[in-house]
C-alpha cells in the first residue's frame, strides 16, 4: 500500500449530494460543469453511486500510485485506530441520512473504522460487467475469510443501525450466494442448518429496509432478489463467493454450539473473519459495528462466547481500543489479561 510520496497530491475523492424538489430529488455534483442531475426517487441511491463510478473512470490511476485518502487528510473520518494498514480500496460512504454520498481511495483499515461505509468492488465500476464465459481470475485458497469480512463491512453500511443479527446472518448469504442479476436461493435444508428457517420476521426486515425482494416467504426454496446494488457483479466469480457462504456457515476455528443465539453466530463469524494465522485482534468499535452492536453489548456477547467455550478468552485494550480473544480451538496466549475477560 502506498501512503505518499510523489503523487501524494493526486486527489481521489468524489462526492455526491441528494437534495429533495417539489418535483423529485436532484443529484448535485461540485465536480460537474452540470451540477445538477433531476432522478427518479426510487433509484436516487443507484444513480449516485452511478454518478460517482462515471468519476472514477474518468479519472483513473495506476494500482501503485493511488493512496489512502483519509489518511493525506489527517484521518478526520473515523475514529482513532491502529493506523493505516491492508490495500487500498475504493470505500463508499453515506452521510447525512444518505443526502451526501462519498467516494474515495481508502486503505482497509480506514474503511473499516469508518462509520455507514461500504468497500466497493472494483468491478462494479468498471464500465461493462465481464462476459459469462471469461475466464474467472484465479484465487488465492482461503481467502473466504477475506471475503465475508468485506461483505460484512458493505452490510454494516447498507442495512439500517437497528437490523437484527438473525437478518444480517440471511444478508450476508443472499449477498454471497447471488446471482450476476442478484437473485439467490436459499434451500430449506441452508436455513434449517442457520437454525434461522420460518423466521419470516428477519426476512421482513430485509424488506422493510429496501434490501431485498422476497416475493413468497413461504416458497421452498426460498427466492429472493436483491436491490442493493453496491452486492451485485462483485470480485471475485460467483463460485469462489459461494465458497465463501459456505465458511461463514460454520468457521472451523469458532465453533458456536447449536444452542447459540443469531447475535452470538453472528459476533462469532466477525471474530472470525479478522483471525489470521498471526494473530486474533481488531478494533472493538469495527467489531461492534459490523455486529451491529455497541461497543457495552459486544463485551456481553464475547463474555457469552467464552461461556459457551467459543473463546478461550478475550481483552479489550482500552488506550488502543483493541479487542484480543482467542479462539477455544486454537492454544496460543492473547495479548493483556487472559484470565478475565474485560467490561
Amino acid at each position: 500500500m502506498r501512503f505518499g510520496g510523489a503523487h501524494a497530491a493526486v486527489r481521489r475523492i468524489w462526492t455526491v449530494e441528494l437534495r429533495p424538489q417539489a418535483d423529485g430529488p436532484v443529484l448535485v455534483c461540485p465536480s460537474c460543469t452540470a451540477r445538477t442531475f433531476p432522478l427518479q426517487a426510487s433509484s436516487a441511491r443507484s444513480a449516485a453511486l452511478a454518478h460517482l463510478a462515471c468519476h472514477v473512470r474518468a479519472d483513473a490511476l495506476p494500482p501503485h500510485l493511488r493512496s489512502c485518502q483519509c489518511r493525506l487528510r489527517g484521518c478526520v473520518w473515523h475514529p482513532r485506530h491502529r493506523g493505516c494498514a491492508g490495500r487500498v480500496l475504493l470505500a463508499l460512504t453515506r452521510d447525512r441520512g444518505g443526502r451526501t454520498w462519498r467516494l474515495a481511495d481508502a486503505c482497509a483499515a480506514c474503511a473499516a473504522a469508518t462509520s455507514h461505509t461500504a468497500v466497493v468492488p472494483e468491478t462494479l465500476l468498471s464500465p461493462h460487467r465481464p462476459a459469462a464465459s471469461a475466464p474467472v481470475r484465479p484465487r488465492v485458497h482461503g481467502d473466504e475469510p477475506q471475503r465475508v469480512r468485506e461483505m460484512l463491512t458493505h452490510l454494516a453500511s447498507a442495512l439500517g443501525c437497528v437490523t437484527s443479527p438473525a437478518a444480517r446472518l440471511l444478508a450476508l448469504q443472499c449477498a454471497l450466494r447471488a446471482d450476476t442479476h442478484g437473485c439467490a436461493r436459499l434451500p430449506a435444508g441452508l436455513l434449517r442448518s442457520m437454525r434461522l428457517h420460518r423466521h419470516t420476521e428477519a426476512w421482513q426486515e430485509l424488506v422493510q429496509d429496501g434490501w431485498l425482494d422476497l416475493p413468497d416467504p413461504r416458497a421452498a426454496p426460498l427466492q429472493v432478489r436483491l436491490l442493493d446494488d453496491a452486492a451485485l457483479n462483485q470480485a471475485p466469480g460467483r463460485s469462489a463467493r459461494r465458497r465463501a457462504a459456505h465458511w461463514a456457515l460454520q468457521p472451523t476455528s469458532h465453533i458456536v454450539s447449536a444452542t447459540a443465539k443469531p447475535a452470538e453466530r453472528l459476533t462469532a463469524l466477525v471474530l472470525a473473519a479478522h483471525t489470521t494465522a498471526a494473530d486474533a485482534t481488531a478494533d472493538m468499535a469495527v467489531v461492534a459495528r459490523l455486529c451491529g452492536h455497541s461497543p457495552q453489548q459486544t463485551g456481553v456477547l464475547l463474555d457469552r462466547l467464552v461461556a459457551g467455550r467459543t473463546l478461550a478468552a478475550w481483552h479489550h485494550q482500552r488506550d488502543t481500543d483493541e479487542v484480543h480473544w482467542q479462539p477455544a480451538t486454537l492454544h496460543r496466549p492473547v495479548s493483556g489479561p487472559a484470565d478475565s475477560p474485560a467490561h
